[in-house]
């Protein structure tokens, strides 16, 4: 207890003793300096980057959240010299400083001269601008003990770290459990560090049990000579979960919670081919009987996957235990064929009827057909049919657009509330198929205009971009490894093994010719490898989606509801690993289709108002100006109490998420900028 307090003490005086040193700096000089206006900061960062992997980890968390900053690479002999004509100047009689936070590899870059180095410092300590150091070891130069003297050093896969009480009131207040690092392949070290004990003017963040007793820093506050730096001592990349996690507190700290850009964990999960059976993989053949490429199996003898109505009064159920909803992507006419062949009643349509208002609803057109080219599959692959002059067949505007219409009018006879401006095409069809169909339909466009249709769904792993298709965009969906074709865990495990082994243990062989594809050791257990490996790796790879702040939905199939229910243990482990890492101010964002389009444009939007020097945006005292072109929105994150400035008077501003304020924000009527007060420390 005694030690715990004297360590507080330790820290508090550190800080006052900092706080004494900035005030100390800004003493006027003498009478010539007594008039001189408070400093304009640059909402800019600078990032100085060696090509390391940790330097490039915040770069892209940056670009990302869409905070604009300036990269020096070390590496071009081009390069500007980082001196203080480079840092700051002097606009409309008030000092500038150009960067409010600095982004270097390490403490002291090799790439960078001593007088480099100085003027960096001096520039810091002038405007109390912060430095992150990407990427350094534990030693007194940076505020901690070698790690030899009580502290640990090593690889950190799968240890667990805990965020301190100073980073949970702090710059972490948006994470609740410990965070564990990655542990994804036992025979590769994914991630290295340097733990070391904190020294006087130390605040650690994020830290680990020492070999010798205590706790050892691995991310940390070092203050000093009136700067401040953000010391990290171990090894990452943008795609690590930890860094993920921790990514949002290090830009936090780096503008001192005032930055252009915003973040959000979102998830949304649409279920496809509701109300329509899907077909069943054949483990014997490993094809999908009915499929052109699957020879001797019409899919006639086999009992197609549908949910029923039990399985829809389970969706229901689990939505209200999990607080999570489902989008619900329909077509009414399928559901219409199959209810004509099974004796004209459907339980399961009646079911989801009765609970539709727990969901949202997509059209995803009447019968599901395919919406491109008319397809001849008289060959294996299937090709594109053509008229005698060598044409290509495409299917006619008037039936895309009745397919779309149909099915919207169904919804609206049935009482279920739906956007018509949503859309999602049966396999994405329409939209360009390759390498079948390098065009999107010439009539696409066209039908989606005859019904107001706004946001049409694409594949993200063929098309991760968001583009226009005439006045509509596309809303890139995630696949999840769940099988549209399965509706048991050993079906699932079948399938994944003939996709994922060679040849040689009875694989199709593909993993080894596709470059983003890797084949598994040995084929898994039919019986128990769905559970044990495809539901952690699928829950790790949509929970890496959602923690780098993409709204991009994911997509899989109503025969994931129905038999085994598979999709559950997914959707129950990405839940539980999300809300055992962040705080209940931090919640998923669970966006609709048109809403996760809007971000994606909004976003297109700014950064090329970023790229083309449009965006004007700076600090002076407690009060941020933000101008950028006319009808782009600006995305803003600040501290809670900030107000906005209107015409007259002023409003809260932003929502709060994640301990902060942000929104996507523009000057209100006749005002011509964004004007924010912050609130007073």
């Amino acid at each position: 207890m005694h030690t715990h307090s004297h360590a507080h003490r330790a820290v508090r005086t550190a800080g006052a003793l900092v706080a004494a040193a900035l005030v100390a700096a800004a003493v006027p000089a003498g009478p010539a300096a007594a008039a001189e206006p408070a400093p304009r900061v640059d909402l800019t960062v600078l990032v100085v980057d060696d090509g390391g992997g940790a330097v490039g980890a915040i770069a892209s968390e940056l670009k990302g959240s869409g905070v604009p900053h300036r990269t020096v690479r070390l590496d071009d002999p081009g390069r500007p010299v980082i001196d203080a004509a480079f840092l700051s100047d002097t606009l409309d009689g008030r000092p500038r400083a150009k960067y409010q936070g600095v982004v270097l590899p390490d403490e002291a870059p090799s790439g960078m001269g001593p007088a480099e180095r100085a003027a960096l410092a001096a520039y810091e300590k002038t405007f109390a601008v912060p430095q992150v150091d990407a990427y350094t070891w534990a030693h007194p130069g940076v505020g901690l003990d070698y790690t030899s003297e009580g502290g640990r050093s090593g690889v950190l896969d799968g240890v667990e770290t805990a965020v301190t009480a100073e980073g949970r009131t702090g710059i972490f207040r948006y994470l609740d459990g410990p965070l564990t690092f990655e542990d994804n392949a036992p025979d590769v070290s994914e991630s290295y560090g340097y733990a070391g004990r904190p020294r006087a003017g130390f605040t650690s963040f994020l830290d680990v049990p020492a070999d010798g007793g205590g706790r050892a820093s691995l991310i940390g506050e070092y203050a000093h000579d009136g700067r401040r730096e953000l010391v990290v001592t171990f090894a990452y990349n943008q795609y690590q979960r930890q860094f993920r996690a921790l990514a949002r507190g290090i830009v936090e700290w780096l503008t001192q919670g005032v930055h252009l850009g915003q973040t959000r964990n979102y998830f949304s999960v649409h279920v496809d081919d509701v109300l329509a059976p899907d077909a069943r993989w054949d483990t014997v053949r490993n094809c999908t009987p009915g499929d052109f490429d699957c020879v001797g199996g019409d899919g006639e003898g086999t009992a197609p996957i549908r949910m029923t109505a039990a399985d829809a009064q389970y969706a229901a159920a689990w939505q209200r235990s999990s607080g999570f909803t489902l989008d619900m992507v329909y077509n009414a006419g399928a559901g219409e064929e199959w209810k004509a062949e099974n004796g004209g009643s459907d339980p399961l349509t009646t079911q989801l009827l009765a609970d539709r208002a727990q969901y949202r609803w997509v059209n995803h057109t009447y019968t599901h057909p395919f919406l491109g080219c008319v397809q001849d599959t008289s060959a294996v692959p299937w090709r594109c049919a053509r008229d005698a002059a060598g044409g290509t067949l495409w299917m006619s505007r008037a039936e895309i657009a009745a397919q779309i219409r149909d099915n919207h009018a169904w919804a609206v006879s049935k009482g279920v509330s739906v956007d018509r401006a949503e859309l999602v095409t049966g396999e994405h069809s329409g939209l360009r198929t390759l390498p079948q169909q390098p065009t999107d339909n010439p009539n696409l466009a066209g039908a989606l205009a005859d019904n107001g249709v706004k946001w049409i769904a694409s594949d993200n792993s063929r098309e991760p971009q968001q583009r226009a298709v005439g006045a509509a965009s596309t809303v890139p969906r995630h696949p999840m490894n769940v099988y549209y074709n399965v509706g048991t865990a050993a079906e699932m495990a079948d399938e994944y093994n003939w996709i994922y082994t060679d040849t040689a243990d009875g694989g199709s062989g593909v993993c080894a010719t596709n470059p983003a594809s890797t084949c598994l050791d040995e084929p898994l257990d039919t019986a128990t490898g769905y559970a044990t490996h495809i539901v952690p790796q699928e829950a790790r790879i949509a929970l890496g989606h959602i923690v780098a702040n993409d709204p991009r939905p994911h997509y899989v199939h109503q025969s994931n509801l129905a038999e085994e229910r598979i999709l559950y243990p997914v959707l129950d482990r990405i839940l539980a690993d999300y809300r055992a890492l962040f705080a209940d101010n931090t919640p998923l964002v669970n966006p609709r289709h048109r809403d996760a389009g809007t971000e994606l444009a909004r976003r297109a939007a700014w950064d090329k108002a970023l790229a083309d020097g449009k965006v004007t945006a700076y600090r002076i005292g407690n009060t941020v100006t933000v101008k950028a072109p006319s009808g782009v929105s600006a995305p803003l994150t600040a501290p809670e109490g900030t107000r906005k400035r209107l015409l007259l008077g002023t409003a809260a501003f932003g929502t709060a998420y994640a301990g902060a304020r942000s929104a996507w924000t523009a000057p209100e009527a006749l005002q011509s900028a964004i004007t924010l007060t912050l609130p007073t420390a």
